[in-house]
């Protein structure tokens, strides 16, 4: 066998020396010749570098054109509830043996003490109300209360009662001081059941305690570790377990409770609650197709989306809000009310949109909205309005509604603990307990969805890429949203160098860009996302480009970086970002910022999707696009692999990074819900089919990567690399 080359070998080796030559032999770079596009001292015109959205902001709703638009964004905005509140995919929902026990009489209606787990040492309590002579099946009412002082117990006193019936809020003194047993056994004497339920810390409810839920302020370190964790921490936030996942999940199993009932009418389900509670109602109504009719009050809005740590989780309100939530009931009915509060003005603005919306629907009649002159309440108009509501929604028979008075319960009467039921014990290592499991359950859950073959590939992406979808919350932006101003070009001996602004105008984001193009471009791009330092690390201290990036040159590739989100031109003072930002709340909780805002690792991703975007669509289209990434910033190229579909090949060095090991809720890298759905390797089993080069995994390949990428039928060039040759080694593999 002849050990010699061809002549058309010999010529491709002397052409790539002359290249390489000519690269090594450009003019010396000076340090200050490292590229910059935007003058000294400037910063991009970037949108996100502004205040950030809280729960005060306005959050308007803008109605889709037709049925099918909102079917697209219906199903959008309801992942995105589900990713936020843990339930995507949905736990499991074993038949509910509930405990129903110590019925109180009363004359023409009783009363029942109900407790259960929706899941293993999480309870749900309450008081069932049921008419007498009444023969089932009949229409159900759920009842979340909301933030009444002691839930179910609540007794509004003698004195603000005395107020209330001057004020015309209330007309008796018994239903005026018990609102929220009031509703109750009116709808219980027109006919229906009615369930209300304690929200977490309130009343029975035995899980948390009232503090930890609703008046948590300080991150507790004790709670805070990987192997040791509880609400409200960074590994919490990273598996998206948070208080009003874990309320909705009580409320969905209520539901699940309720209709496995012989006298509940499945086709007749009501919800309503008032303030916290209506944020519960329009929650469930959004979520659950079994919900018949919703009269959220004194909650919908387009002002403050709810101030409570029970209200807010990660990713729930990200460009969307509490109207398109009422919005998602459509075509069933809605109704709510208003008052002198963040909900004032629900008629001007709210409403009318919500009226189009409907209108397009085809059900105009189905959605009201009213206010009326009081303080924050569920008082006796908007009680009787809500009586109304559900009298026609419901089918009840009903010519005239009156409430009259009624012999309250005692809080004896009402407590389920009694007949020797008694509540758990409170505490750190109860909280542990309760979050561990449905931990596990989730595990359970994504465990089994570990892709065999093409069929069950195509379910692991539609769950774990819907949620990274919702996590990373954009794909690849339209050619037609990105202007491209560029700034600078320099001739370089074998490639031209361009300095560019990208600028992403629909969502006001600017992107400094250096694009090198070979004069012999092989029609191949390489978007370098390097490590940490954004465009910079195409340079070396020189200013050249580094050996890694000549030798993509010289074999004729182009190569694009940007500076992502605080990374070179977006820092001030060149000092790289150590904690992310944070709304103006001194309560250390994630969701009062991620609720509203993308978190920065999402945001650096955008940006890798506007290069990608600008690349795949620029007036000479490349055959073929490659990705480059290392340690976070490799882990931030899959994630837009993932998210794009238009990568050829991935190279990424992770450096053995994972969320998992993420205890501070300011982490730059904190991605809500990252562990919950696999971590790195489950973000790099999303991007097959394109063809994986990785390193940094001590040569072995995580599981689910390998899963998924047989079953995509395509290899992984799996490496031990270390780190200081990765960039050398990955040029090698992208020009061999």
């Amino acid at each position: 066998m002849s050990h010699g080359i061809t002549r058309r070998e010999m010529i491709q080796q002397m052409s790539f020396a002359l290249a390489a030559a000519s690269l090594a032999n450009t003019a010396h770079f000076a340090e200050a010749d490292v590229p910059r596009v935007l003058p000294a001292g400037e910063l991009p015109k970037d949108k996100r570098l502004g205040a950030l959205k809280d729960l005060n902001g306005y959050f308007p709703f803008a109605p889709s054109k037709n049925k099918e638009e909102w079917a697209v964004r219906q199903e959008y905005v309801r992942r995105q509830m589900l990713v936020a509140c843990s339930l995507w995919p949905m736990p499991s929902r074993p038949a509910i043996d509930a405990i129903v026990h110590g019925s109180v009489d009363r004359d023409d209606y009783t009363v029942e003490r109900v407790i259960f787990e929706s899941s293993p040492g999480l309870l749900v309590t309450g008081s069932l109300y049921r008419p007498k002579g009444k023969s089932g099946p009949l229409p159900t009412v759920l009842c979340p209360h909301g933030h009444w002082q002691n839930g179910r117990f609540h007794d509004h006193g003698e004195a603000q009662i005395k107020k209330e019936i001057e004020s015309g809020g209330e007309r008796f003194e018994v239903s005026g001081r018990h609102p929220l047993q009031a509703r109750c056994v009116q709808l219980a004497r027109m006919g229906c059941n009615v369930f209300i339920y304690d929200m977490q810390g309130y009343a029975d409810n035995g899980s948390f305690t009232f503090d930890l839920i609703h008046r948590f302020a300080k991150q507790r370190e004790q709670l805070s570790s990987p192997e040791h964790w509880g609400l409200f921490s960074a590994q919490s936030e990273l598996r998206l377990i948070n208080v009003v996942g874990i309320q909705t999940w009580n409320s969905l199993r209520a539901i699940d409770w309720l209709t496995s009932r012989p006298d509940v009418d499945k086709t007749r389900i009501g919800v309503t609650g008032a303030s916290g509670g209506g944020t519960q109602t329009f929650m469930i109504a959004a979520l659950d197709q079994r919900v018949t009719a919703a009269f959220p009050a004194v909650m919908v809005s387009t002002a403050m989306q709810g101030g409570c740590t029970c209200e807010n989780a990660s990713y729930l309100r990200v460009n969307t809000g509490n109207i398109e939530f009422a919005a998602m009931m459509a075509p069933r009915p809605i109704a709510m009310t208003g008052a002198d509060d963040w909900t004032v003005e629900i008629e001007t603005k709210g409403l009318p949109e919500l009226k189009q919306h409907f209108a397009m629907m085809g059900v105009p009649d189905n959605v009201a909205a009213k206010y009326m002159k009081f303080p924050h309440n569920y008082n006796s108009p908007s009680r009787h309005m809500m009586y109304e509501f559900f009298n026609r929604t419901l089918n009840l028979g009903f010519d005239k509604i009156e409430e009259r008075d009624f012999k309250p319960l005692t809080k004896d009467e009402a407590t389920v603990w009694s007949g020797g039921h008694s509540a758990p014990e409170l505490g750190e290592n109860y909280e542990v307990k309760v979050l561990r499991a449905l931990d596990a359950d989730s595990d359970k859950q994504i465990s089994a969805l570990a892709p065999r073959d093409e069929a069950s590939l195509k379910e692991y992406r539609r769950v774990i890429g819907g949620a990274l979808d919702v996590m990373i919350g954009r794909r690849l932006p339209a050619a037609t949203d990105i202007t491209y101003e560029r700034r600078t070009e320099t001739e370089h001996s074998g490639f031209k160098q361009y300095t560019s602004s990208l600028k992403l105008e629909k969502y006001g984001e600017e992107l400094p860009t250096v694009f090198l193009h070979p004069s012999n471009w092989n029609n191949e791009v390489v978007v370098w996302v390097g490590g940490d330092q954004g465009k910079s690390d195409l340079f070396d201290s020189t200013g050249a480009p580094t050996g890694a990036v000549k030798k993509l040159l010289a074999k004729g590739f182009a190569v694009a970086a940007s500076d992502l989100l605080y990374q070179g031109e977006f820092l001030k003072d060149g000092a790289p970002r150590t904690e992310a930002r944070i709304v103006n709340n001194q309560r250390e909780f994630a969701g009062y910022t991620l609720g509203y805002n993308h978190p920065l690792f999402s945001q650096r991703v955008h940006d890798v999707l506007t290069l990608l975007s600008f690349v795949k669509n620029y007036k000479r289209p490349p055959q073929k696009i490659h990705l480059v990434g290392f340690g976070w910033s490799g882990v931030i190229a899959a994630a837009a692999c993932a998210q794009s579909g238009i990568v050829n090949k991935l190279a990424i060095g992770t450096h053995g990074v994972r969320f998992g090991t993420i205890t501070k809720i300011r982490d730059v890298n904190l991605l809500p819900g990252a562990v919950k759905y696999g971590d790195v390797p489950a973000f790099l089993a999303l991007c097959a089919p394109a063809e994986l080069w990785m390193t940094g995994e001590g040569g072995k390949l995580p599981d689910i990567t390998g899963k998924a990428y047989l079953a995509a039928k395509v290899g992984i060039h799996s490496k031990n690399i270390p780190e200081a040759q990765e960039a050398d080694a990955v040029a090698e593999w992208l020009t061999t």
